[in-house]
C-alpha cells in the first residue's frame, strides 16, 4: 500500500532517504531489500531486519500480560481494560528503558518521585490507544521479516545482500530488545552500510527520546548519506 502510495498517487521514482525508529527501522529494512534501485540510502533507528525470537518473547509477554484482563474479554471488550492496560505500560516500561538508567534515578529524569510512578510514562503514551489496535501492532512487529517473501524465500542473508542503498544502522548501545549485535551481524552483510552504534543510557527510548547529543549523531548520519 505504501508503494502504491508513493510512486502511483506521488509519482516518485526514487526515494533519497528512508529513514524508522523501532518499527518504522523494520519498514526502513524493508523498502531497502524490496525496492533496491528505489531507495538510495536508508537509515533503521533502534531496528532489526528480522524479529529476532528473543524480542518475539518480549512482545508475547506484552500481549499475554495485557490479555489476562477479564476485562479484555479476548477482544470484546464493552468498557476499557485499564487494569490490563497498566499493567502492560509497568511490565513494558522494564523493557523500553536500560538497567543504567534505572541505576542513575531515570525515574527523575521522567519528572518523577519514585521508581514506582515510572510506568506512569507509558501510560501517558498507550492508554489512549485502542487495546486492539495494539495487539495488531504487535502481532505486525512478531512477523517482522524482510525475507519473507517470493523474493528472498525466507532467506535473510540472501535479503541482506540484495540492498545495495548506502546506509547506518543505528542501535543504541542499551537497547533490550532490539539487540546492538543482531544489528552488527546485519551490517557484515550488508554491502553499502555501516554499523553505527548509539551511546545511551534510554535503552530503547533512546531512539526516540534522545539526548542532544544523541540527536547529533543521527544528524550527522543523515548529512554524511544526503549532504
Amino acid at each position: 500500500a505504501q508503494y502504491e502510495l508513493v510512486t502511483k498517487a506521488f509519482g516518485i521514482s526514487e526515494i533519497q532517504l528512508v529513514i524508522g525508529f523501532s518499527m518504522g527501522g523494520l519498514q526502513a529494512y524493508h523498502w531497502a531489500a524490496m525496492y533496491p534501485t528505489m531507495v538510495q540510502n536508508f537509515i533503521p533507528i533502534c531496528g532489526t531486519s528480522k524479529c529476532s525470537a528473543h524480542n518475539w518473547l518480549m512482545l508475547e509477554s506484552l500481549a499475554n500480560t495485557l490479555q489476562t484482563d477479564p476485562v479484555f474479554n479476548n477482544g470484546n471488550y464493552q468498557e476499557y481494560p485499564m487494569a490490563g492496560m497498566k499493567a502492560f505500560c509497568s511490565v513494558y516500561t522494564a523493557w523500553v528503558f536500560s538497567q543504567e538508567f534505572f541505576r542513575q534515578n531515570g525515574h527523575s529524569i521522567l519528572g518523577y518521585e519514585s521508581i514506582q510512578e515510572a510506568p506512569k510514562f507509558l501510560e501517558g503514551v498507550f492508554i489512549p490507544s485502542d487495546p486492539n489496535d495494539l495487539l495488531a501492532m504487535i502481532r505486525a512487529w512478531q512477523s517482522a521479516d524482510i525475507s519473507d517473501n517470493p523474493t528472498h524465500n525466507g532467506n535473510l542473508k540472501a535479503a541482506l545482500s540484495s540492498i545495495t542503498a548506502k546506509g547506518f544502522i543505528m542501535p543504541t548501545s542499551t537497547d533490550l530488545y532490539f539487540w546492538a549485535d543482531d544489528n552488527r551481524d546485519e551490517a557484515e552483510i550488508l554491502p553499502n552500510a555501516t554499523f553505527r552504534e548509539i551511546p545511551s543510557i534510554w535503552g530503547h527510548a533512546g531512539g526516540i527520546l534522545a539526548q542532544p547529543q544523541e540527536r547529533k549523531i543521527v544528524d550527522e548520519a543523515i548529512t554524511e548519506l544526503i549532504g
